[in-house]
């Protein structure tokens, strides 16, 4: 019999908590994990999630790099006992982690690049802008919003659930307009630059350079890895990091991502973390139970149970 498919969802930021790194207490395995970030953060990061005022977790820098380590240290600590096949899709910078978990990068180079992708989307991102999200119209009533107001379609998360990007003042005036058009739920995101719009094409160009320098291998074995911007697999390393880096200034379309991962024979489905948002998505696609995240587990013992089943 063939071992089991589970699908890997690496989050993107916006649900930094102070808790995120508690799971992985007695793991001394992960140590490598922790200190590679904390040469980035300037504190170990487990430490700097329970100490530092939550709004310094949401900076961009900070934001990208921890939850590149969040993913990496789940994927490593559940991995020593894998006894499945993987199909591995990353959301936003979730993907950069994904290419971690495939073990495309180690976890250094992935959360240097982390720090870099970060520093890079800063100094393009224009003054003022960010994300808002927008649910309960379909993109052909969305669109002639967003071109009245200079915005983008930042994330496909479904066929009436979006995120956009822009100018904040712009944006706002998208969320109003989209609610009175019968969006039944906008709001802004806690995040600071406009990912995935042509707004920061200087950063996806820089970005792609960063990754050519950082040289990455081929994925792990059992593992299928998917394209943020597609869905599709990858299969050629250079191919790969041009839609990687090209990510950062293109619509990301994570519904496509969660049909492949079904399409790929994936019985379950495990977000890293943190928060839900993704196993939330992915729910009705896998069924009842069927899709999680570490964050619903108290022990990593309940998690490898969860997955063996």
């Amino acid at each position: 019999m063939m071992d089991p498919v589970i699908a890997i969802l690496c989050s993107g930021q916006g649900a930094q908590h102070s808790a995120m790194f508690d799971l992985f207490a007695g793991s001394p395995e992960l140590e490598p994990i922790f200190t590679a970030a904390a040469e980035h953060l300037g504190q170990d990061p487990r430490r700097m999630v329970r100490e530092a005022a939550s709004a310094a977790l949401f900076t961009n820098r900070t934001a990208q790099i921890l939850c590149c380590t969040q993913a990496l240290a789940a994927f490593a600590a559940l991995s020593r006992h894998q006894t499945w096949q993987c199909v591995i899709a990353g959301y936003s910078v979730g993907e950069l982690a994904a290419w971690g978990c495939a073990g495309m990068l180690d976890a250094a180079a992935t959360l240097r690049l982390a720090e870099r992708r970060a520093a890079m989307m800063d100094a393009a991102a224009p003054k003022n802008c960010g994300l808002s999200a927008v649910t309960g119209l379909r993109r052909a009533q969305l669109q002639p919003i967003l071109a009245r107001h200079d915005a983008y379609v930042a994330i496909i998360n479904g066929s009436d659930s979006f995120v956009i990007g822009g100018e904040m003042n712009g944006l706002e005036a998208c969320r109003n307009e989209a609610a009175a058009s019968g969006a039944t739920h906008t709001v802004r995101l806690r995040v600071a630059v406009p990912s995935h719009t042509p707004l920061l094409s200087g950063a996806a160009r820089a970005f792609r350079v960063a990754l050519q320098e950082a040289a990455p291998r081929a994925m792990r074995a059992r593992t299928r890895l998917l394209s943020g911007i597609d869905g599709a697999a990858i299969h050629d390393i250079d191919a790969g990091c041009d839609k990687l880096a090209f990510q950062i200034s293109t619509t990301v379309n994570w519904a496509a991502c969660l049909e492949s991962c079904r399409e790929a024979g994936a019985e379950r489905a495990l977000e890293l973390g943190p928060g839900g948002a993704l196993s939330r998505m992915a729910a009705p696609l896998f069924g009842d139970g069927l899709a999680r995240s570490v964050d619903d587990f108290r022990t990593l013992a309940g998690i490898r149970d969860w997955l063996s089943h």
